[in-house]
C-alpha cells in the first residue's frame, strides 16, 4: 500500500523584516515539524508583525493592553463546510521575541523555533490553561524541540 504525505502550505507574511528573523525554509521546517503527528493537510499562515500591530490585536482579541510573543488563531470550519484544511493564522512579534532572548538568555534563532511550535500546537488544540494542559503542552513542546537539538526551554539557564 502507498503512503501518501499529507499537503502542507505555509503562508508566510513579513510585515517587518531583518537579518535576525528567520527564513521562509526555517519557519517552514518548524510548522512541518510541529505537525509531524497531524495525519491531514494542512494551511497555516504566520505573520511576522511590528509592536504596533501585536498590541492592536492583543487587545482586541484578548483583551490584554500590552504585546505578547505569538497569538494563535485556529480556524473553526463552518458546519457543513468541507474541504477547507486551514489550521489558522500564527501572528508574531518580532521585536518582542528579540526582547525575551535577550532577557531570557536565549538564543534567538532557538526561541523562535520554539514559539512557532508553540503556536502551531495551539493551531491543533493544545494549551496551557491548566496545569495538566500546560505539562502535556509543555511535554510535546520539549520532545519536538529534541529533534532540532534545542534544549528545554523551560528548564532555568
Amino acid at each position: 500500500m502507498k503512503s501518501m504525505k499529507n499537503s502542507r502550505i505555509i503562508d508566510i507574511q513579513r510585515i517587518v523584516d531583518g537579518d535576525e528573523l528567520p527564513n521562509d525554509v526555517q519557519l517552514e521546517a518548524w510548522v512541518n515539524l510541529a505537525l509531524s503527528d497531524y495525519q491531514q493537510d494542512a494551511e497555516v499562515v504566520i505573520r511576522i508583525v511590528a509592536e504596533s500591530e501585536m498590541l492592536a490585536l492583543n487587545s482586541q482579541y484578548r483583551d490584554k493592553p500590552r504585546t505578547t510573543n505569538i497569538l494563535s488563531f485556529p480556524f473553526e470550519v463552518p458546519e457543513g463546510v468541507e474541504g477547507i484544511d486551514l489550521l489558522g493564522d500564527l501572528v508574531v512579534c518580532a521585536a518582542v521575541l528579540q526582547q525575551e532572548s535577550v532577557a531570557q538568555g536565549k538564543n534567538l534563532h532557538q526561541h523562535w523555533a520554539h514559539i512557532i511550535m508553540h503556536g502551531v500546537l495551539h493551531l491543533l488544540g493544545y494549551d496551557h490553561e491548566e496545569e495538566q494542559e500546560a505539562l502535556e503542552m509543555e511535554g510535546k513542546e520539549i520532545e519536538l524541540l529534541e529533534h532540532l537539538n534545542i534544549n528545554n526551554p523551560y528548564q532555568e539557564n
